[in-house]
């Protein structure tokens, strides 16, 4: 992970998908949910960026299709940003 300017990420642990092809991101976006699940991170933000979408469309296809992912939208104010909410104990409340 590298430093950001914006203090929302911070908050929350992300991963940064510019450069990577549509599959190279699928994989690592199941390997971040895993090891997110494993640190009992149940709130995470995935960084794709905006360009043509191709990556964004990868994520938000493996996104829909892991039964660990209770729900993700891609955020109000930068449409570069998936904001996902994995299964978890928290989130059965």
């Amino acid at each position: 992970m590298k430093k950001t300017d914006n203090p929302f990420l911070a908050l929350y642990p992300y991963i940064d998908l510019h450069g990577l092809t549509k599959i190279e991101a699928k994989i690592k976006t199941n390997e971040f949910i895993t090891d997110s699940l494993k640190l009992k991170n149940y709130d995470i933000i995935i960084i794709h960026g905006k360009g043509a979408g191709i990556v964004k469309m990868g994520v938000h296809e493996y996104l829909k299709s892991d039964k660990r992912v209770k729900e993700y939208k891609t955020d109000n104010f930068n449409d570069g940003i998936t904001l996902v909410k994995l299964e978890g104990e928290q989130n059965e409340k």
